[in-house]
């Protein structure tokens, strides 16, 4: 991808979050590579620091945690999102968490040292604010879900935002990300069809 290209490519993904001259985007763009992985690779293992900030350019990729017997699924991203362990991003410290791919995927990605140096510039501290605002936001918005909502009103709410969720993640890690066992999901889906 030149680099051109993906300058263009950033620029559409986050104005709908702030606007910059696509000059901004340049110096980003500079700095990053386009990168292949296979479905079920594992792009961040767990109790380390993640190297990399991602963009999927195209596929998906889940956040999980370890917890007693299996991973549990925490989020997804597909083409066009943010994919990485942003907390071990920012605390710039190994995390428990671990990201793996979904679908075979390409990746747009920066290394987490230069995605600090242009953190220092304005326009890299605000790409930074924003995305910890963007995820907090989802984050809590999570919670309140979880907290609040039925699993069949969250898978709802889940469907909607990513509509070809069903295909191309597998039910067990819907499942898992819901909070219920995959029969669960099977009888949900059942309902709302």
């Amino acid at each position: 991808m030149l680099h051109n290209d993906t300058a263009l490519l950033l620029k559409s993904i986050f104005d709908p979050f702030f606007e910059v001259p696509i000059s901004g985007w340049f110096e980003f763009a500079e700095l990053t590579e386009v990168v292949e992985f296979k479905k079920d690779e594992v792009i961040k293992l767990q109790h380390t620091q993640e190297r990399y900030f991602n963009i999927l350019l195209h596929g998906s990729a889940g956040l999980f945690l370890w917890k007693k017997t299996n991973f549990v699924c925490l989020d997804f991203a597909f083409d066009h999102q943010v994919c990485c362990d942003y907390m071990s991003i920012l605390t710039q410290k190994e995390t428990a968490l671990q990201v793996i791919l979904l679908e075979n995927s390409r990746l747009l990605r920066i290394s987490s040292k230069h995605f600090f140096e242009l953190c220092q510039r304005p326009m890299g501290q605000r790409i930074l604010q924003i995305a910890t605002e963007q995820s907090f936001i989802d984050k809590q918005q999570q919670q309140i879900e979880l907290l609040t909502l039925s699993a069949e009103e969250r898978y709802l709410i889940l469907s909607e935002r990513f509509p070809m969720i069903h295909q191309r993640v597998a039910q067990k890690h819907i499942a898992s990300y819901l909070g219920i066992t995959p029969q669960s999901l099977s009888r949900i889906r059942a309902n709302v069809r």
